[in-house]
């Protein structure tokens, strides 16, 4: 391909630095070409080298022209970012004999591996994450609603200089905890019931991601049997991680631990997932991405169990693979809290 062009927001920022919410980028093999609109233009004119293009018209307008100038004839584009609309515009445009071709995850791929610098921005995610977590704690008891834990933890996360949470945060309590993906509810949580809390911080663009666990009281055998398993199988899938084991692998792992203690049909999600600008990314962690993992790469492990009329357990954290296993950057705890 003679052109790549870029249009995932999380890709555009990672090659330029741009954050806006109007941006592309087309690469070619001998220069980068940068389109926004007037709102960012005299930014993007400081900040980001290669050629910067300000339309007062739609972008997919500029890119057009910019292809004709260059008469490039095979240009790549990311399906899974490019809306049908942009894509039949630009064909429309482009010169005769030149061609879209599909060529999603180059630049994914490219991310896998995180620089230093990304790598501590990644770091101080996960501290304020576990920061804004720890704070909240502390005020949570029986009789608190979901959703106050969830807005204080939000709270939290914005008072320590967050821009945004990662993603809708979670609390689910009691039978709730058992939906891996529970919204916030006015349901309060309750003596004798678990409180799961899955949260996620952006800092400088990077995001973080921990689950943690708590129970209100004397965790009953049931509780403290499932709990156990799910950290034995956290604990066996970090020590999994390391460079040149594939991601399946690392997931397998896990998914061998439920299966000694009959959970395996509770375990109903990937055991984790690559992180960086974007909450998911590649590595998944799961049955089917052969991946080999990387020193530089950042990913969760967080496996978890879920029994409907009980509750369900999940502990995660994020975790750098290391040119000898991994490093856990999570600093919280991984006990069960008993409030």
């Amino acid at each position: 391909m003679e052109a790549l062009l870029v249009s995932s927001p999380a890709s555009v920022r990672y090659l330029t630095g741009y954050s806006g919410s109007n941006g592309l980028v087309l690469l070619s093999q001998s220069e980068s070409h940068f389109f926004t609109d007037p709102r960012y233009g005299l930014d993007a004119a400081k900040t980001i080298t290669g050629k910067v293009h300000v339309a007062k018209k739609p972008l997919i307008d500029a890119v057009a022209g910019v292809i004709k100038r260059k008469k490039l004839r095979k240009i790549g584009f990311e399906p899974a970012w490019m809306r049908v609309e942009e894509h039949q515009k630009l064909q429309e445009k482009l010169p005769a004999g030149a061609s879209l071709e599909p060529a999603g995850g180059w630049i994914e791929e490219l991310r896998m591996v995180k620089s230093p610098d990304e790598i501590e921005k990644i770091r101080r995610s996960v501290q304020l994450n576990s920061q804004a977590y720890a704070r909240t704690m502390r005020g949570v008891h029986p009789g608190v609603r979901e959703r106050e834990v969830a807005a204080e933890l939000d709270f939290q996360m914005r008072r320590l200089g967050a821009e945004k949470t990662a993603f809708d945060t979670i609390v689910a309590s009691g039978p709730r905890s058992a939906l891996p993906h529970a919204h916030p509810t006015a349901e309060r949580f309750a003596v004798n019931e678990l409180l799961l809390i899955d949260m996620g911080a952006v800092l400088d663009g990077y995001t973080s991601d921990m689950t943690r666990m708590a129970f209100a009281g004397v965790p009953p055998k049931r509780v403290r049997d499932l709990y156990k398993a799910v950290a034995e199988a956290q604990l066996a899938a970090l020590d999994a991680v390391r460079p040149g084991v594939t991601a399946t692998k690392v997931d397998e792992t896990a998914r061998a631990i439920f299966r000694a203690h009959n959970l395996e049909k509770e375990f109903v999600h990937s055991t984790g997932h690559g992180l960086g600008l974007e909450i998911h990314e590649v590595p998944k962690v799961g049955k089917k991405d052969k991946t080999k993992l990387k020193a530089g790469m950042v990913i969760t492990i967080e496996p978890g169990a879920y029994v409907d009329g009980l509750g369900g357990v999940r502990i995660e954290d994020t975790v750098l693979v290391t040119a000898n296993g991994c490093e856990i950057l999570t600093p919280t705890s991984k006990e069960l809290v008993n409030l």
